[in-house]
């Protein structure tokens, strides 16, 4: 007699085959995802690649429901600000412990906080950064809006800020701010995060190994305060090509492929054993323009690159209908935004005219720098990077492309070595503040070669008025003027793809991007 076999009995024998006996149980998730993490401690990480694989490992004291952008209770289990919202105090989940057995109270809030704000604090580690905090507070010691980090008693904990900030609580929701073991990061500051010495936290998996070059794994948390992991282990593999995560998916060597090429969208349709699931999306990719690059440095010369570039063209070539142009750098599902902008149109003889008022008539050479590995915002990166070349070869801005392992690439756009590059955001928390201080606050001078002054004043009073209409005013003016001096080209927003093999049970990707709760997903025999 014939016997058939399922998808998910194909997929633990070639699990076997791949990633060896330990990843062949059921009880295993494999998910496939474009990279591997740079790094594991939060605060320092720029990439959802790392911070996806953090957020199962270590927690932040405020979160969120499963796919949605409300807050909902972490670490904390409660929080309440002063009449002006310049103190906040938080009230921490009791009886929670590290993986490695020590308490989670309010000095280890204060602990990681302090070491995320204070460059010089003895355990922030040799050459840390800690980009990801300074995304969110502005990463200047004296120059954010943290002043003070009061413990209270063990499990309250007051935030003293420098103003007024009414959505603190969203800020500490953001997946840069997860929580980590002080005695794990003071055994060894300047490795914690990296593959030899992993990551301690409070989350509902515990870190196991990381293979350089070839997975992550971690093993479920049996002592997590939260709801227990239905898998035992957690393994994340990073596969650069959309088209091999699929092609890993479809063999069954992966459970979960995220951030597929949108073209593969009637493949996944019609393949039985696959389900498509599409994100909401609240991304934006742009392409950003250094003007410590002459001839960048001229408004005209950045304006003519914009006028160049056909945009609608190219998201109908590569996002297969899931994705649409951007005009500002919030997107249309998000408040903050500007009636008065309107895109700059594709217009390529426009483009030469000014370049030749500029003094290029004959055009110019320079560098545009690609991403090597797809994210939400850029499904195929190399293609559209080449779409975009030939475009402005039509007017004479010839290029060269260029591109780097993505750690360096992430390194590298702050160094100002990159004339022309392509990058997006996916956000941290949903506000407009975490695109536009983000892209256009303190760190602009260092990734665009823009200090202005104006701008700088617009963000901060932004983040700081007392009412959304207020804060919506002031969020507008900053769109326009980006618009006006051309800082970055929006380039689209996407509702990026995904899939899963049939079997795979509680999985929705966040409209934020890596704050996924994996937790809770299975797989049905």
């Amino acid at each position: 007699m014939r016997r058939s076999i399922s998808i998910g009995a194909i997929a633990v024998l070639l699990a076997m085959l791949v990633l060896g006996p330990a990843a062949a149980s059921a009880q295993t998730l494999i998910y496939a995802q474009s990279g591997l993490p740079v790094t594991l401690d939060s605060a320092s990480a720029q990439d959802g690649n790392s911070l996806r694989v953090a957020y199962q490992i270590t927690e932040t004291l405020v979160g969120f429901e499963p796919g949605t952008t409300n807050l909902a209770p972490a670490l904390a289990e409660r929080w309440e600000a002063n009449e002006d919202a310049t103190v906040w105090t938080f009230y921490l989940r009791r009886g929670v412990r590290f993986h490695d057995g020590t308490p989670f109270n309010a000095e280890a809030v204060k602990f990681n906080f302090e070491r995320w704000n204070d460059p010089e604090h003895p355990y922030r580690g040799e050459g840390k950064s800690m980009a990801g905090f300074e995304y969110v507070f502005g990463g200047f010691k004296g120059n954010n809006v943290l002043k003070e980090i009061e413990v209270v008693d063990d499990y309250t904990v007051r935030f003293h800020l420098t103003d007024s900030v009414g959505f603190f609580p969203a800020m500490v929701a953001a997946i840069y701010l997860q929580i980590d073991s002080p005695a794990a990061v003071m055994a060894d500051p300047d490795r914690y995060g990296t593959p030899e010495v992993g990551t301690v936290g409070t989350g509902p998996f515990r870190f196991e190994e990381w293979i350089i070059g070839d997975r992550v794994v971690l093993s479920r948390n049996d002592d997590y305060w939260g709801e227990r992991a239905k898998m035992e282990q957690l393994v994340f593999r990073g596969i650069p090509e959309p088209t091999t995560r699929l092609a890993e998916l479809r063999a069954g060597t992966a459970h979960i492929a995220v951030e597929l090429s949108p073209e593969d969208y009637p493949v996944i349709q019609r393949d039985p054993n696959l389900t498509p699931v599409i994100q909401q999306g609240l991304n934006i990719g742009y392409v950003a323009i250094h003007q410590g690059h002459p001839p960048l440095d001229d408004v005209r010369v950045r304006r003519a690159i914009a006028m160049a570039i056909d945009k609608e063209a190219i998201v109908d070539a590569f996002y297969s209908g899931l994705g649409s142009p951007a005009d500002q750098f919030v997107p249309p599902a998000m408040w903050g935004r500007s009636e008065n902008v309107t895109d700059i149109p594709y217009d390529p003889e426009g483009a030469r005219r000014l370049l030749a008022e500029a003094g290029y008539p004959d055009g110019f050479e320079t560098e545009f720098w690609y991403m090597p590995v797809s994210r939400p915002y850029f499904p195929a990166p190399q293609p559209i990077a080449e779409a975009i070349a030939s475009y402005l070869a039509d007017v004479g801005i010839r290029v060269r492309l260029q591109t780097e392992d993505w750690g360096t690439y992430l390194s590298d756009y702050l160094e100002a070595k990159f004339p022309l590059y392509m990058l997006g955001w996916s956000p941290d928390y949903p506000d407009p503040d975490n695109y536009l201080f983000t892209f256009f606050g303190p760190r602009a001078k260092d990734s665009l070669g823009w200090d202005d002054a104006t701008m700088q004043s617009l963000l901060m009073r932004a983040r700081t008025a007392p009412s959304v209409s207020e804060r919506a005013d002031l969020y507008a003016q900053v769109q326009e003027r980006v618009h006006e001096h051309v800082a970055m080209i929006p380039f689209a927003h996407n509702n990026p793809l995904h899939a899963t093999l049939v079997g795979v049970e509680g999985w929705v990707p966040s409209p934020l991007g890596s704050s996924e709760a994996l937790h809770l997903v299975s797989i049905s025999e």
